[in-house]
């Protein structure tokens, strides 16, 4: 009914940047917060970012002063700008969201989409 859709993901230089985009699509209701979390290599996923649909945006430590979380409620998207990108940022980047449906209004359903790899090298 409801699906996340991420793009943005790619091969960057250590120093680099990039811009993660993810879109929600459905008979969408309304959306509560929306994250970034990340899985690299061996290890758990671990959250990036979280933004609520209004109020303060939330950081891992990792990432504090680099990264930066928006979104766009008219549009249903929520972003993820990287700039001085390390290697170990390299992992795939899930975006996730409480999505209630025009089916169900009352009840938010947990959503994730299908990841998209970061790579950080030279």
């Amino acid at each position: 009914q409801v699906q996340l859709v991420e793009s943005g993901g790619g091969l960057v230089q250590p120093g680099g940047s990039l811009r993660l985009s993810c879109a929600a699509s459905g008979r969408i209701s309304s959306i509560a917060a929306m994250g970034w979390y990340r899985q690299a290599p061996g290890k758990e996923r671990e959250l990036v970012a979280i933004i609520p649909s209004y109020g303060i945006t939330n950081y891992a430590d990792s990432v504090k002063g680099r990264f930066t979380i928006s979104r766009d409620n008219a549009k249903n998207t929520v972003y993820l700008q990287m700039n001085s990108l390390k290697p170990e940022d390299t992992a795939v980047y899930y975006c996730n969201a409480g999505i209630a449906t025009m089916i169900d209004p009352y009840r938010y359903l947990e959503v994730w989409g299908q990841g998209t790899l970061v790579t950080v090298s030279s």
